[in-house]
């Protein structure tokens, strides 16, 4: 494969030759003299353009026969943006893929969450990615390795477990043919040791293309952050999450100097490092390519200020699918402030109490389990929102409401609960699914922004004038609240009450 849909041969060699930043993660330089492919950033000495081949994924390049260089890391580079390939079908498997699709679950599997037979996946990702699902899947699985090996003291036969593969054995073999040594030699070569963290701490480095505005991110995040089980402060983000066996402890913080965000987890089962890396990717929206987005958005007049006042804006997401929706419900037509106090009321009373408090984080998000029964009264609920959270806890373990099933579904079996509106769904969509087309269309302050002068505008007429924003109806949403909430932080005290503002 030697094109990169969207970017045609002159552009990649323009952007090869610039180490834009912006482009790293987009698609990757095959050398044919060294056998090695690299970042677009990649400080190497640049080789004659007859030398160069282009491929569209680490997968692809390594399919073609070469191996990662040794340099740049191509398994740290962000991940493929959500635009990659013209194939809307690619691209949700993509999605689907890198948050695990595959690693519990098989092809034709996959193929039926995306509507379509596992023969005509294969022959869709030859097309636009250049390899097969399983070879994304394991490239994944690889880099992952390698980074742990790289970035943390962790025993070999531990990190192949943690990288999904069923046997040492097998990990060494897939290992070897991708990177031309084992993982012996590649740790025995490493540059520098891990620094010596406390309490079992793993630190990992996440990616992502400039520019990033943690500052907006950290803010939005820091209003909404639950007193007990989360904090923001000048250390960055730290929360407790739930894992498969208890709790473990994350904090979050940009690397000065670099393009990338330091992950460090503690309290966490080595098997559950690939999941929580996986799940700090999307919380914190490190695939996105902020150009892309911009270029979309500045079609229209109302947000050329938006994106030039804020180019790296990101969508800050929420840890788990059940407890962004629980954050929805509780936030239904009322103020930031008094969702969040209605939040920490719930999470005392029904969240988990951990062991050892750490910085003040003493609990963990009630579970389904805890709620579909749990005496709601006393917290300053309404009747509807005690019945929604109800309702939703049962959808949820009953299966009537699959949490991991693509966003439309996701958001149709939402709007069919009880007090659980549109509104909530599409909320839970973009914050929690990572869906960047999201469009809570009656929400009051995109309402407000879209009528302008005008006093009301149809829902049919938002929606007609939001199709152009295609497909980051999403990130023009989060423009919007964040030019509200800037505007009422100059008329009004941060606590004030909001009761105008359907959103949490």
């Amino acid at each position: 494969m030697n094109e990169v849909p969207g970017l045609t041969r002159a552009t990649l060699h323009r952007a090869r030759i610039s180490r834009d930043a912006r482009f790293d993660g987009k698609f990757f330089i095959a050398v044919l003299t060294t056998g090695v492919y690299c970042r677009p950033i990649c400080p190497a000495p640049r080789c004659k353009k007859s030398n160069v081949r282009y491929f569209a994924t680490a997968a692809a390049s390594a399919a073609a026969g070469y191996r990662p260089c040794r340099r740049c890391r191509p398994e740290v580079a962000p991940g493929s943006p959500a635009w990659l390939g013209p194939s809307a079908v690619v691209r949700r498997a993509l999605r689907l893929i890198q948050e695990g699709a595959l690693d519990e679950g098989t092809v034709d599997e996959l193929a039926l969450r995306v509507g379509i037979g596992s023969r005509h996946l294969d022959r869709l990702f030859t097309e636009h990615v250049g390899v097969s699902p399983i070879a994304v899947a394991q490239t994944r699985r690889l880099h992952f390795a390698k980074q742990l090996l790289d970035e943390t003291d962790l025993p070999i036969t531990q990190i192949a477990m943690t990288a999904g593969f069923g046997s040492v054995r097998r990990f060494n073999e897939a290992y070897q043919a991708t990177f031309c040594c084992t993982p012996r030699e590649t740790r025995q070569r490493r540059r520098t040791d891990p620094a010596p963290m406390r309490d079992e701490q793993v630190s990992l480095m996440l990616s992502y293309r400039p520019p990033y505005d943690w500052d907006s991110l950290a803010t939005f995040l820091g209003e909404r952050a639950i007193s007990g089980m989360e904090r923001v402060d000048a250390r960055g983000y730290e929360r407790t999450i739930r894992v498969q066996h208890g709790y473990a402890h994350i904090l979050v913080a940009p690397v000065k100097g670099s393009h990338a965000l330091r992950l460090q987890v503690s309290r966490a089962e080595p098997n559950d490092l690939f999941e929580i890396a996986t799940t700090a990717r999307r919380v914190f929206d490190l695939t996105a390519d902020p150009v892309a987005i911009a270029d979309v958005l500045s079609a229209d007049p109302m947000f050329v200020p938006l994106v030039a006042r804020r180019p790296g804006l990101r969508m800050p997401g929420v840890w788990g699918t059940f407890e962004c929706a629980v954050r929805g419900v509780l936030g239904q037509r009322i103020s930031v402030s008094s969702a969040r106090l209605l939040a920490e009321r719930l999470v005392r009373r029904f969240g988990d109490r951990i062991g050892a408090a750490s910085n003040g984080l003493t609990h963990v998000f009630p579970s389904p389990e805890k709620l579909v029964n749990a005496n709601l009264n006393g917290i300053g609920l309404t009747a509807t929102k005690i019945a929604g959270l109800h309702a939703l806890a049962r959808a949820v373990l009953d299966g009537t409401v699959n949490l991991s099933a693509q966003p439309d579904e996701v958001v149709k079996a939402l709007n069919e609960l009880p007090g659980v509106g549109n509104w909530t769904a599409q909320y839970v969509a973009l914050r929690a699914l990572g869906e960047p087309d999201a469009f809570p269309c009656s929400d009051l302050v995109v309402r407000r922004a879209m009528a302008g002068a005008r006093s009301t505008l149809s829902i049919e007429a938002m929606r007609n004038r939001a199709e152009a924003w295609r497909p980051w109806r999403g990130y023009a949403t989060l423009h919007l609240w964040q030019r509200d909430e800037e505007a009422d932080a100059k008329s009004r005290p941060l606590d004030s009450e909001r009761m105008d503002l359907e959103r949490a």
